[in-house]
């Protein structure tokens, strides 16, 4: 007896009028769990579309250069109810409808795997920027890849709520700076007018044609993406579980750990109230609120900060340490802490939130800090207070691999976990929790389950808040130095005696660099200023090379740059700059 499943659009975050860019199927048409049978674009991202139900297509009811809304009916499949049956794990009814794939064939001493849904050599669990790398260098490397995601767009919190999207918010905070700071030069605009329906659809326009690119490049690898919340059933044996319930398991030779993590919560935080934001939500510029609350002064609080600053609104940070952006060099940060001071409504470290009120007329923030007044009224209020990792929720004992109570998985430095065909990349292995860290250890994840020699063995790690001046640096900080008790020498060049920075009207800034004493090696490097960003590159490079004072300064820099001032402080060091008078070292 014939089975005939109506396959919906799916929820599409508030969507309508959503764009069918390619239809990819056809009556006849033979269909599996996960195949994708359209490509869907919104302002925000495009998409594929997955079958929820394997079969025979026999009605198509979409066309390109359509629209659809969630909920409707995209194709009719023909799936046979013996084949449900047969499928269907009587331990759990919601399993995928398809017969499970025949198994791989066995390598030398293998053992077979799993019965599944689906066999692959790599499972990677995650599609943030550590995934999507995993998974394309491994199919890259001939493995047949399945990428497991729990959202249907591809990118993780990066590409969708993170980095992406909150860099083109600062470029628009940069040029309203930029554009009111001419007016001291004779060259005066009005006044910004901020409609902020155009701005969400250009941020997000940004991301989707990345996210886009993404899925793109799954197809043309290979790779086969399933769209659920993946948890382990076993050491080579993960269900994959979609928001109806139903579900995929997927058998793996090997599997990649990449699930991120997710936002910290503090308590005496009402955050049922929609006031309330995050950093996610933040980036979805509801409005401008006049009055904004910002707990934490790390770098995500201080560049949400610094956009809505830049919008209109009077911002108040709040941060529980003795300064401002911990990990970075006290004298880089003080020249953040001069600028926003004089842009911000008020900055109090050493203050702790001790709860938030829901009023009619706003958040009531009660303070506790020598400076801070005992509470405030504010219209919104950002908490930006960390994250948290994701090991904690993917069932990874089922699995046998060790979390610990923070939530994150130790690993070697070939990315393994306890578990010896279980790697582990990003946030849920540990600090710093960044993406470009992740996608260096995720080659090395890929390249080590695919059978070649790969380590994670990297020198440095840059680190960069896109503040306004940005704070960069890579290595040993000062701070780090006294506190091991390691021996260093320091060259610096201020931005007062840059040409270019000077132009800019940013010389504030500065660029320093530490060497060790007795081989005259680069240690590490700190700059403070616009495209810090750009700049620390060179040092980071420099570091990993093992280079000299020399190296750095003999090389000829562009005049006039800001990158010469990397040149100039190693100059400073050596005793040979021309462009600043410094006593001779003795």
């Amino acid at each position: 007896m014939a089975n005939l499943v109506e396959i919906r659009v799916p929820d599409l975050g508030g969507y309508k009028g959503v764009d069918v860019l390619e239809v990819l199927v056809k009556p006849g048409s033979m269909v599996k769990v996960d195949d994708a049978l359209a490509t869907l674009s919104s302002d925000k991202a495009s998409m594929d579309l997955p079958s929820t139900a394997a079969g025979t297509v026999r009605e198509v009811r979409i066309q390109a250069g359509g629209k659809v809304n969630e909920g409707d009916v995209v194709v009719v499949v023909e799936s046979a109810e013996s084949v449900l049956q047969t499928t269907a794990s009587p331990s759990s009814p919601a399993s995928s409808p398809h017969p499970p794939e025949p198994p791989l064939p066995l390598g030398e001493g293998e053992q077979a795997l799993p019965t599944a849904d689906l066999q692959c050599d790599v499972l990677v669990l995650g599609a943030g920027p550590g995934g999507y790398t995993a998974a394309y260098r491994a199919a890259d490397l001939d493995q047949k890849v399945v990428l497991v995601e729990r959202f249907p767009i591809l990118g993780g919190v990066c590409l969708n709520v993170g980095c992406i999207p909150s860099k083109a918010l600062l470029h628009v905070a940069k040029v309203i700076d930029e554009a009111a700071a001419l007016s001291e030069h004779g060259v005066a605009f009005g006044p910004p007018k901020i409609d902020l329906e155009p701005l969400r659809a250009w941020k997000d326009g940004v991301v989707s044609r990345l996210t886009g690119g993404l899925a793109q490049m799954a197809k043309q690898r290979k790779v086969q993406v399933v769209t659920g919340t993946g948890t382990f059933e076993g050491p080579h044996l993960l269900r994959a579980t979609r928001a109806d319930g139903s579900s995929t398991t997927i058998a793996f030779r090997s599997a990649i750990i990449a699930v991120g993590s997710r936002i910290a919560q503090i308590p005496g935080i009402p955050y049922d109230d929609a006031r309330v934001l995050d950093s996610t939500s933040a980036l979805e510029l509801r409005d401008v609120p006049e009055q904004l609350l910002v707990v934490g002064g790390g770098i995500i609080g201080l560049e949400m900060a610094t956009f809505y600053r830049a919008l209109g609104s009077a911002v108040t940070v709040v941060e529980l340490l003795d300064g401002l952006m911990p990990g970075a060099d006290r004298d880089l940060v003080r020249v953040l802490e001069r600028r926003i001071g004089r842009q911000y409504e008020a900055i109090y470290t050493s203050t702790k939130v001790l709860r938030i009120e829901s009023t009619q007329d706003g958040l009531k923030a009660y303070f506790e800090g020598k400076k801070a007044p005992e509470s405030a009224l504010f219209d919104r209020v950002l908490v930006a207070v960390g994250r948290r990792p994701n090991g904690d929720r993917i069932g990874a004992e089922m699995a046998g691999v060790s979390v610990d109570s923070r939530g994150f998985i130790a690993v070697d430095g070939a990315m393994r976990t306890n578990v010896r065909h279980i790697f582990a990349i990003g946030d849920v292995i540990g600090q710093p929790m960044l993406a470009h860290k992740a996608m260096h250890e995720a080659k090395v994840a890929a390249e080590v389950a695919a059978g070649h020699q790969s380590s994670f063995d990297a020198r440095v790690i840059p680190s960069v808040a896109y503040t306004d001046p940005e704070i960069a640096w890579a290595g040993l900080t000062e701070t780090e130095a006294k506190t091991r008790g390691v021996a260093f020498e320091k060259g610096a060049f201020p931005w007062s005696a840059s040409g270019r920075a000077l132009a800019l009207g940013q010389a504030e800034g500065w660029t320093k660099l530490l060497f060790d004493p007795s081989t005259k090696r680069i240690l590490g490097a700190g700059i403070v200023g616009p495209q810090a960003g750009e700049l620390i590159a060179e040092a980071a490079l420099a570091i990993e090379m093992g280079a000299e004072a020399g190296d750095l300064a003999l090389t000829i820099h562009p005049h006039p740059t800001l990158s010469e001032t990397v040149g100039l402080a190693a100059e400073a060091f050596e005793g040979s700059i021309t462009d600043l008078y410094l006593p001779r070292r003795k």
